[in-house]
């Protein structure tokens, strides 16, 4: 790689790195939701809501069509983050 190839890989992976701290962020407000959301689910039954789950996907598909975002990146992307918050709550659910 040339030196200059260099310097840009270095800037951009520093945009990376600073879009990562933004998106840690962000993931801290979605799990503090998420916990809000766990104390009124009363049974280990009511974490997984297929229909919910259906309904996310399909606007994340729009949304990303509509920024011109690859969907299945995408797609992948908020089903391995649905998936983890469902193992998140799984963990951390009480019965009432």
């Amino acid at each position: 790689m040339s030196p200059k190839n260099r310097k840009k890989l270095y800037l951009l992976r520093n945009k990376l790195d600073r879009l990562d701290d933004g998106l840690i962020k962000i993931i801290k407000k979605r799990t503090d939701i998420i916990k809000n959301v766990l104390k009124l689910k009363t049974s280990k039954k009511d974490i997984i809501d297929k229909k919910r789950i259906s309904i996310i996907l399909k606007s994340i598909k729009k949304k990303s069509i509509k920024h011109n975002i690859d969907i299945k990146l995408t797609r992948e992307i908020w089903t391995k983050m649905i998936f983890a918050y469902i193992n998140y709550e799984k963990r951390n659910f009480k019965k009432k």
